[in-house]
């Protein structure tokens, strides 16, 4: 069923199609609409970063769209998601008014007015009973980093309450926690073009091809014929693709890298260089002494002649061999130490800071990295700390507010926020653009707590997800499409996007909304020169003089078009135009003595394995790449819609499904400890036995999975869960 999707998405990719508008899908454009005029924008899904040429009307309204044929990431390409970028927009469950449910009520239309003076009431009357750790906000990797900046600065600095946390803590946390404690900061050193420079390509947990597919054309495009590994233990898209599959057991990744470290410290296949620039070396060979392939075989599935031979692979000291990862790494138990341990390899084989290397993070959401560096969360806007006093006095000075409106403790974590929720200390939830009561892990659990809150305002571009339809207040926020920003991609490129449509009824943009909230509090001069996205954007860009991610070199949005995007860091004073900027050419990190760490401690068990009255291990992933998270937009195209399964599907091993006397298609129930859902049966052997696959994007699925959490970064673990499967009768 997948390999089917895969052939008729990965067909229309190429830049041939940017020739007519319309040309896909969407056929002829009559004669009224043939576009007068273009602008660029990129696209609002993943943070692949594509850019897209939009074609508009007489009125500068969008008609249809195609890929940029220049652009330096996607190269006149895109997947389905792109090409029908537009069609969520004109979605008649689009919210035209803000909405307020009164107790025991449906939702009813309000006014503008009426929602905001609500708001501030209701707020401020928490935070005066309860205190300013009463109220959290849930945000999101899917707006502006322009706006996301305005939520943190406003909530944390205007309103002055403490807790807020994005829903990037669902799927790059671990990778922003692995980068800072190795580094220094959190730097994701590659570009795309390494894709095609790479004479090895190391995918851990990355199904590229379902999830990142103009990165898996990248691939394609390289001339060196590379080898391309995929250490999965699901024989997906991307793995059936590869020139090798290692078909490891389930969270052994971890095992398996040690191990690898240990064949090559052994051998000394090392690189000096790259060593001396490291600090805890001795430590990490003493460490890894334990983890011959002999010692990890069972832990991983895999032979001691299968280690030996990929160690000797990924240390070729003339071949030039980049490692990336995804959510297979990033949403696990111990997820941060086995980034480190993709780091760890690099630093001792010396594949950093060279093209076609490095150990690097995909990212899942559009502006995931905006919000690692913007969104006043549980870092301190701008690429700073709140612990650090000298980083509170440089954003106070620049944001020209009191010293002593920053908090000088970071925020609760997502998971632990909901845990605040469930004892009573937090009272009131704000949720921006995200829809935590499908996509939260054990997501029954949500349900529960909504009773606990004792406000809950939603603001989103739809009246009817999941969490929307749980709000006491509903906001309706416009989309991408309808408002400008930036954007930050997973190769640490700025790109911007611009408004092509009006949003619908009274709908507004965030950033307004923001702007209306902080009047309405009371603290709209604190953010009186945040007059427009633009201007927000200078005011960010100062806040980064002297960070690692120094943009300070940007003049304006249109500099950052005219140079097809921009890569951080761009310093003020750099005139040269590099078009990839890849860091650490020079062999040294962010930390004061300017070298690497190596992190490093033993494998965990699962938190939760398979057993007697749970006997199968729930593996979770992309289903296609025309879904996306929890199709709140995905499900408004009539194209994406019959790209994939309406119904929820389990792929399940022939020889399971033979002994449980399951055939394709049947109906089955599958149960964890937590909850229950129904799925399709999928027979294929793209899972080992013992093993089942759902996708994320059905509602279901969450009730099934585990509450474990990574302890360095808290990032959820959604890949393995124990579950059992019941037949039910045709």
């Amino acid at each position: 069923m997948n390999l089917r999707f895969l052939k008729q998405q990965t067909g229309p990719l190429t830049k041939d199609l940017v020739q007519e508008p319309g040309q896909f899908g969407l056929g002829k454009v009559p004669s009224r609409l043939k576009p007068v005029s273009t602008t660029t924008s990129i696209c609002g899904y993943c943070a692949t970063g594509c850019q897209l040429k939009i074609h508009l009307d007489e009125k500068g309204e969008a008609i249809n769209l195609s890929p940029q044929a220049h652009y330096p990431v996607n190269l006149g390409m895109a997947c389905p998601k792109g090409w029908q970028a537009l069609d969520p927009l004109t979605s008649a469950e689009r919210g035209t008014t803000p909405l307020l449910r009164k107790v025991g009520g449906d939702p009813t239309e309000t006014s503008w007015q009426d929602a905001l003076d609500l708001f501030t009431k209701r707020l401020k009357s928490i935070k005066e009973t309860h205190g300013h750790e009463s109220v959290a906000f849930l945000s999101t990797g899917q707006i502006p980093f322009e706006e996301m900046a305005f939520l943190g600065c406003l909530f944390k600095f205007g309103m002055g309450f403490l807790h807020g946390d994005a829903n990037t803590r669902q799927c790059m946390a671990t990778a922003v926690t692995a980068y800072k404690q190795s580094f220094g900061f959190d730097a994701p050193p590659a570009t795309y073009a390494d894709f095609e420079l790479s004479d090895v390509i190391v995918l851990v947990g990355a199904n590229l091809c379902i999830a990142h597919p103009i990165l898996w054309q990248r691939v394609m495009r390289n001339k060196r014929n590379p080898k391309i590994i995929v250490i999965d233990p699901r024989s997906t898209e991307t793995a059936q693709a590869a020139t090798q599959h290692i078909a490891l057991k389930p969270k052994g990744d971890l095992a398996l890298l040690y191990a690898l470290a240990h064949c090559i410290l052994r051998d000394e296949r090392i690189d000096p260089v790259s060593i001396a620039n490291t600090e805890g070396i001795e430590s990490f060979t003493s460490f890894v002494a334990d983890y011959s392939p002999a010692a990890v075989s069972e832990k991983t599935g895999l032979t001691e002649a299968e280690i030996e031979s990929l160690a000797r692979t990924v240390s070729d000291p003339s071949l030039k061999v980049s490692w990336w990862w995804t959510m297979g790494v990033n949403q696990s138990h111990e997820g941060v130490r086995t980034a480190q341990a993709i780091i760890n390899l690099c630093l001792i084989t010396g594949n950093i800071g060279k093209p076609g290397t490095g150990p690097n993070s995909i990212t899942g959401q559009c502006n995931a990295m905006g919000s690692r560096l913007f969104s006043n969360t549980t870092s301190l806007v701008g690429g700073h700390e709140f612990y650090n006093s000298d980083h509170r006095e440089k954003v106070a000075r620049i944001l020209e507010i009191p010293a002593d409106h920053i908090p000088s403790e970071s925020s609760l974590a997502y998971d632990q926020i909901f845990d605040a929720v469930e004892t009573g200390k937090i009272k009131a939830l704000w949720i921006v653009a995200t829809n935590p009561f499908h996509s939260w892990i054990d997501s029954g659990k949500l349900s529960r707590l909504r009773e606990k809150l004792d406000f809950l305002v939603v603001q989103d571009m739809y009246w009817n997800t999941e969490t929307a339809l749980a709000a006491d207040l509903y906001l309706p926020a416009a989309s991408w499409g309808e408002k400008s920003g930036c954007f930050i991609n997973s190769e640490r490129r700025i790109g911007t996007i611009k408004p092509v449509k009006k949003a619908p009824g009274q709908a507004l943009s965030d950033f307004r909304i923001f702007r209306l909230i902080a009047d309405s509090w009371g603290c709209g001069d604190m953010f009186k020169k945040w007059t427009t996205p633009e201007e927000a954007f200078k005011i960010l860009r100062d806040l980064t003089q002297g960070r690692p991610c120094d943009i300070t070199g940007i003049e304006s949005y249109q500099m950052i078009d005219d140079r097809g995007g921009i890569q951080w860091p761009f310093v003020l004073g750099d005139t040269s135009f590099k078009p990839e900027r890849r860091l650490f050419e020079d062999g040294f990190f962010y930390f004061e003595n300017r070298k690497a760490k190596f992190l490093f401690s033993p494998p965990q068990e699962l938190p939760e394995p398979p057993d007697v009255e749970f006997p199968f291990l729930l593996l979770t992933g992309r289903g296609t790449s025309s879904q996306w998270h929890t199709q709140s937009r995905t499900s408004k195209s009539t194209v994406l819609r019959k790209l994939y399964p309406a119904d929820a599907y389990v792929e399940i091993h022939p020889s399971d499904a033979k002994r449980l006397g399951l055939k394709n298609h049947h109906p089955v129930c599958i149960r964890s400890r937590r909850g229950e859902m129904t799925a399709f049966v999928y027979i294929a052997p793209t899972v080992q036995m013992g093993q089942v696959f759902i996708p994320m994007h059905y509602a279901a699925l969450n009730r099934l999975t585990h509450p474990s959490f990574d302890p360095h970064s808290r990032q959820p673990n959604y890949k393995a869960a124990a579950v059992k499967l019941v037949r039910i009768p045709s």
